[in-house]
């Protein structure tokens, strides 16, 4: 599957989920409540969006969404 099969705010949600996960997975210990709090945020709204009542999104495309945005927050975009 590919990206333009996704919504442009899904994948755009998605791929910044990614990013501030991985900022806090490598950050020190210090408090980071605001980025959990967007992290909490975020997967709220990627898994309530619209896309995932519609027929093509299936258990496969939530997979296929995750590679894409891993792989793009992997290439730096």
């Amino acid at each position: 599957m590919d990206c333009d099969r996704f919504p442009t705010d899904l994948l755009k949600d998605q791929t910044a989920w990614y990013l501030i996960y991985d900022e806090l997975a490598h950050a020190s210990a210090s408090s980071h409540t605001d980025a959990r709090r967007r992290l909490l945020e975020l997967s709220r709204r990627i898994a309530g969006h619209s896309f995932w009542e519609t027929p093509s999104g299936t258990p496969a495309a939530r997979v296929a969404l995750k590679e894409i945005a891993r792989a793009r927050t992997e290439a730096g975009r």
